[in-house]
């Protein structure tokens, strides 16, 4: 089978088609969010103009601004309804759902929960007896289940940031800023076709931050460090954590992190198809807690990558999410300890029939800087 983006958009317009038989969904609409980049391998011009792709089982066209016409048809050979300025949307939109047939008095319509509230809003107004949901039970359960075309997308990203966050700690020289060491990532994804969708490098008392925005802090003699970054290549992004040290190891931190593993290893053990993601989550806050620092893992064990760089499934404690195969999500335990040092341990998996496969091939072990 050709994986030609005309093939691939095809194929997953009929997976959509056949998901929504599946559940009942007589409409999904999508609009210019990374649901349409995985729909139809559009990424529509955003600005306040509607735009958006509606499906039914038979049918499926664009509602498009003509400013935006010629532009977007390079990229898709679905049919356009068009409307210009002087006109408005809603006539372009009316005929749109005339010629697609539906039975508005008891349609049901999955709407895009991240296109802007009056895009949706135009389309309900049209639909006023519609019943209403969100994508989750359609589209984003196909998101959710990565193709073999994505995976490795996902691989090669992953591996480029094993090489990444390698050469970084490699660069560290005393005195350098945190936001250099940004620089010195920009730099490196950029000559390999990449480039940095974030770069957190936190040095010392930073590390204690789970979300800190890197700044002037300049590194010292036996500091603590993690770098968590990601890169962007293919339309797909990469995640990953690593903690280290320059100099010396503070006192305690190889046997935090020895938990922090554990705790990864607990989750990777749990992560199963048919297992619920809140397992899994559990799995590593009990490691940690049995340790004695379950207050000092701050934040869930991950979260869904595919497109966008958070996403479904998210692997929290209140999340009943049954994992299943192709599902890709992040494992990231960390333990923090304010105004000394944190250490979080982060890989992308993706599900298999019998357990998760890590994308990533360097190993979790404290990385010495020098």
């Amino acid at each position: 089978m050709s994986n030609s983006p005309e093939n691939i958009y095809s194929t997953r317009l009929a997976r959509l088609r056949a998901r929504m038989a599946e559940v009942g969904t007589d409409l999904v609409a999508v609009g210019p969010t990374s649901n349409m980049a995985w729909l139809a391998g559009v990424s529509a011009h955003g600005d306040e103009r509607p735009v958006m792709v509606l499906v039914t089982r038979d049918h499926a066209a664009f509602l498009m601004p003509a400013l935006n016409e010629n532009s977007v048809r390079q990229h898709t050979d679905l049919p356009f309804y068009c409307w210009v300025d002087a006109d408005g949307p809603q006539d372009a939109l009316e005929t749109m759902l005339a010629d697609f047939g539906l039975n508005r008095d008891g349609v049901s319509v999955a709407v895009d929960e991240a296109m802007r509230a009056d895009f949706a809003l135009l389309l309900l107004d049209a639909l006023p007896a519609a019943k209403r949901q969100f994508l989750g039970e359609t589209l984003g359960y196909l998101r959710c289940r990565k193709d073999e075309t994505e995976y490795h997308q996902l691989k090669e990203n992953a591996l480029l940031t094993d090489a990444c966050v390698t050469a970084a700690f490699a660069s560290l020289k005393v005195g350098m800023t945190e936001l250099e060491v940004v620089k010195f990532i920009d730099d490196f994804f950029a000559a390999n076709g990449a480039t940095t969708e974030f770069a957190s490098v936190c040095f010392g008392v930073n590390g204690a931050f789970p979300h800190h925005d890197s700044g002037e802090t300049r590194l010292e003699e036996n500091m603590p460090l993690m770098i968590d970054l990601g890169c962007r290549k293919g339309g797909y992004p990469s995640d990953m954590t690593r903690s280290g040290y320059f100099g010396a190891k503070p006192e305690g931190y190889e046997a935090i992190a020895e938990i922090v593993e554990s705790a990864v290893k607990a989750a990777i053990a749990t992560a199963k198809p048919g297992v619920r993601a809140s397992a899994v989550d559990d799995a590593a806050r009990s490691a940690i807690a049995k340790a004695g620092y379950g207050e000092n893992f701050l934040h869930r064990t991950g979260h869904g990558l595919g497109i966008d760089i958070h996403e479904h499934p998210y692997i929290s404690a209140s999340s009943d999410t049954v994992l299943e195969e192709g599902m890709v999500f992040s494992i990231e335990p960390g333990i923090y300890f304010a105004g000394r040092f944190g250490v979080r341990l982060e890989d992308i998996a993706i599900m298999r029939k019998d357990g998760v496969e890590i994308l990533s091939d360097k190993p979790r072990d404290l990385i010495a800087a020098v």
